[in-house]
């Protein structure tokens, strides 16, 4: 019932800048965190930041200093703002919602992805 559509990923040199976005359409009134995961290939989706409905944040160690969440909650919109990119960072990059009503009971959506590939 969530939709969720990345866009602006793209191929960037390293210590160069990327904006992705995230479309959320659907129930969103439920939510209660997004987030931006990445998937390097043959690895499982990891965590790198997330934005609470109450403006709390959360950054992975590796993207820390670097990125940047925010949320426009007029336009529905999800940002990952990427500085000082490096070839580490070269991965599939995906939004998410989530619901979390008890621990361990939760809804949770996925976007398609938008790559993200970072040169040397």
């Amino acid at each position: 019932q969530v939709r969720l559509v990345e866009s602006g990923g793209g191929l960037v040199q390293a210590g160069g800048s990327l904006r992705l976005s995230c479309s959320v359409s659907g129930n969103v009134a439920r939510i209660n965190v997004f987030g931006w995961h990445r998937r390097y290939p043959g690895k499982k989706r990891e965590s790198i930041a997330s934005i609470t409905t109450s403006s709390r944040l959360y950054y992975h160690d590796s993207v820390k200093g670097r990125f940047t969440i925010s949320r426009d909650n007029v336009k529905n919109i999800i940002y990952l703002e990427m500085n000082d990119l490096r070839p580490e960072d070269t991965a599939m990059y995906f939004c998410n919602a989530v619901q979390w009503r008890r621990a361990a009971d939760y809804d949770d959506y996925w976007g398609q992805g938008t790559q993200v590939t970072v040169s040397s």
